[in-house]
């Protein structure tokens, strides 16, 4: 054939093709709703947009005035926070200070009433990475109380108080120093359970990594928990000591399962590394085995032989040892597929999932066999550390292949589950037997997906971790955003999917990408806003946010007071003046400032700001704060409200004189 045949043909086919993509974007385009304003359909075709994209921007629109239906608290990964975000409109409506200092909510810039003083004094602080948040439960249903937070950089875990939403303690483990899989709490919030990551000496001592398996362990903490007094209380705490495999994410029992805790691990290998000195490295030593082992905890049984005495005391906290723990029949074993990234009860709590990252398959495994193995002793062997393994045919329902990557599996009221799929970058939808929702379809089939961008991790869905999940919407938390949203350099955002998955008989939509610079929000739980019960202003007037009670320091006039080298100063705020506007110290003197925010006014908060000492703080209406510090700088300095509250805002100031 001649070569210019060849281009004409080849410009033909060109010309064909340009054809029909311009023939079906206006058919696309055409068939947008033909009830929009003429305004609206204009700007819709201008832009560009589908029917799927007007639905879209109409389904996650919420007007100014009008409150979202539900609100998602994911952790914000590296900032040490927790992010709370309304759904549908995916609207960020707080940041809440939690492991890090924030200065527009005072917190770790002064103000005594905080949880990090407590644990740090004035600092300095560690960097945190909050993984996994946990909303307090009754009866296996979220009651919006309170919230909790793991930090698996330091093995911490704060409360936070959603009344007013804020950290009220931070407690961190006594016997090991990180956690992966916290927090998670037990259906009557009971216990707020922390579960180790990484193998280490127990008590944070030094043992070398060739006696790893002699010498290394893992840690199940259950911090008891009262919820009158809205704090975990380790006295009456304890931990469980486990084999050195690296444990990770946890789930607890609910219904059929009430009282047991299902754990992952990976590295039954026992694996330590040295690539350096030509040793396999971790990522391919801790993953030889086909099959590691889920742990499976008997807590109520663990409870009754600690309030026995059979245990033993690590850094002042009580700890059952492994040993006690298997003769008393707490612990044991069941294989699961390897490198398992997820374990998730069910809604009746008779089924646990498991992903694992190298299995196209989730394993679902049923509480009643398991008790009935454990009954019968059907164990396929001991570990090298005497656990029981549990014979995995005796324990397993069913398996489902769901694609490539398996990480979290989330559930709704139609009887489907969602699996993340990190490979395939999906979620999978597919359906559940024998359970209390039971979807109208064969049950342990795979029946969608929905492609998600980029490398989805865990999800989340309405109530999805409760007894009575709801099917509404899946919030995709993806690791990579790439080409969605502008450059901003080389640290991309995260990127948030938000999903409809109401109608479960036919496809899942995509209805928003959300990006979200703060930090890697490792997981969220999804309440109904209308569960939250949030104070509007304080109880009353010189309100301590952190012991919930009326302060001693409150004050409803200004004054200042000398003792010997100590300056105490009573301060009010109200629009537009502190009273005193004057201070007066001398050089090394210590002051200690109560500042009281008389206002009743919704919203109507002050801040407290002191540029040369680094002080901060916001009073919200009705709250008392203590600020207390040494004058070691002389000179002059203004204090003033940074928090724009009146038309004379700026005008709301004073001077702070520190004399030679």
């Amino acid at each position: 054939m001649r070569s210019w045949m060849r281009y004409l043909i080849a410009g033909v086919v060109l010309i064909v093709f340009v054809a029909i993509v311009v023939i079906v974007r206006n058919a696309r385009q055409s068939a947008l709703p033909a009830g929009l304003p003429s305004d609206a359909l204009a700007l819709a075709r201008e832009r560009g947009l589908t029917p799927d994209d007007v639905y879209a921007a109409l389904a996650t629109y919420v007007p100014g005035g009008k409150s979202d239906e539900y609100v998602m608290f994911a952790s914000g990964g590296h900032s040490g926070q927790v992010i709370a975000i309304g759904i549908p409109s995916m609207r960020i409506l707080k940041v809440i200070a939690v492991f890090a200092p924030e200065p527009w909510q005072g917190y770790g810039y002064g103000v005594e009433e905080n949880p990090l003083n407590e644990l740090y004094g004035r600092g300095p602080y560690p960097a945190a990475d909050t993984h996994h948040p946990a909303l307090s439960e009754t009866n296996g249903e979220y009651d919006g109380q309170f919230l909790f937070i793991g930090d698996k950089a330091n093995g911490r875990v704060a409360v936070i108080d959603l009344r007013d939403w804020e950290t009220k303690q931070i407690v961190k483990n006594p016997v090991f120093e990180n956690n992966h899989g916290a927090a998670f709490v037990t259906p009557n919030t009971e216990y707020v359970v922390e579960v180790s990551q990484y193998g280490l000496p127990l008590g944070n001592k030094y043992a070398p990594l060739e006696r790893y398996k002699e010498d290394y362990r893992g840690l199940i903490t259950f911090w008891k928990f009262d919820r009158k007094k809205g704090r975990i209380v380790p006295e009456q705490s304890f931990g469980i000591e486990v084999p050195p495999y690296w444990q990770d994410l946890a789930d607890c029992g609910k219904a059929a399962s009430d009282g047991w805790v299902f754990v992952n691990s990976f590295n039954t290998e026992l694996a330590t590394g040295g690539i350096e000195k030509g040793k396999p490295p971790f990522e391919a030593g801790v993953s030889q085995n086909d099959m590691d082992y889920l742990h499976i905890i008997n807590w109520r049984q663990a409870e009754k032989l600690v309030q026995q005495g059979k245990f033993i005391t690590i850094n002042g906290f009580k700890v059952l040892p492994l040993k006690e723990a298997i003769a008393g029949g707490v612990l044991y074993f069941t294989p699961e597929p390897k490198s398992p990234h997820g374990v998730d009860v069910c809604p009746c709590g008779k089924h646990i999932v498991v992903g694992g990252k190298l299995d196209p398959h989730v394993t679902i495994y049923n509480i009643e066999k398991i008790k009935q193995a454990i009954a019968n002793k059907d164990y396929e062997k001991t570990d090298p550390y005497g656990v029981p393994v549990l014979r995995f045919d005796a324990t397993k329902e069913a398996q489902v292949e769901v694609g490539l990557g398996p990480l979290h599996t989330q559930f709704d009221d139609q009887g489907y589950a969602y699996t993340s799929l990190f490979l395939d970058t999906a979620v999978a939808r597919w359906t559940l037997g024998g359970c209390k929702y039971k979807a109208p379809e064969e049950p342990w089939k795979l029946v969608g997906k929905i492609q998600t961008h980029y490398n989805i991790g865990h999800l989340a869905v309405t109530e999805g971790d409760t007894v009575n999940p709801q099917s509404k919407y899946l919030v995709a938390l993806n690791k990579w955003s790439v080409d969605r949203f502008t450059n901003t350099g080389p640290l991309l955002p995260q990127n948030l999917q938000l999903i409809d998955i109401s109608n479960t008989g036919e496809r899942m939509r995509l209805l928003y990408d959300m990006p979200l610079g703060i930090g890697e929000p490792h997981y969220a739980q999804i309440i109904r806003a209308d569960r939250l019960k949030s104070w509007e202003v304080y109880p009353e007037i010189g309100w301590d946010a952190h012991k919930q009670a009326k302060s001693p320091y409150a004050a409803t006039k200004g004054r200042i007071e000398v003792s010997g080298n100590t300056v105490t100063i009573y301060s009010t705020l109200i629009r537009s003046h502190f009273e005193p506007e004057h201070i007066k110290v001398k050089k090394g003197q210590r002051v200690v400032w109560h500042l009281t925010n008389l206002e009743r006014t919704r919203d109507a908060t002050h801040g407290f700001t002191v540029p040369g000492y680094g002080l901060s703080a916001s009073l919200e209406p009705g709250e008392t704060v203590t600020v207390e510090f040494v004058a070691d700088k002389e000179g002059v300095y203004s204090f003033y409200c940074s928090e724009f509250c009146s038309a004379l805002h700026l005008e709301m100031m004073g001077y702070l004189l520190v004399e030679p």
